[in-house]
């Protein structure tokens, strides 16, 4: 029996894009964003009805955050939900231009 070697592919940093998602830069985006809040409620031992008494967001939202279903979530919510536990987002920009092959 002949073992076959799995090929290893470098991914381009996003898993979004590597998966061929559309909108793969606010997904990911999204998702750094929801892992930051997760950072802050195990941190400081939040449960989400503790997490909605401190910042006014509903518990549901940080469930949803929590299970990672970040479908309703714009990336303003995700930033002001960040911004009510205290902490600050800090966003750079780095634009690179993508060339489209033609077909011939």
């Amino acid at each position: 029996m002949k073992i076959k070697q799995d090929e290893v592919i470098r991914g381009t940093g996003n898993v979004f894009r590597d998966l061929g998602y559309k909108n793969a830069d606010v997904m990911q985006f999204k998702a750094t964003l929801a892992a930051e809040i997760i950072k802050v409620l195990d941190r400081e031992k939040l449960t989400v009805r503790a997490a909605h008494a401190k910042t006014g967001f509903a518990a549901a939202d940080f469930s949803r955050i929590r299970n990672a279903d970040l479908g309703r979530f714009t990336v303003d919510r995700l930033m002001s939900i960040v911004n009510a536990l205290g902490s600050r987002v800090e966003v750079k920009i780095k634009v690179i231009r993508v060339v489209h092959a033609i077909a011939a």
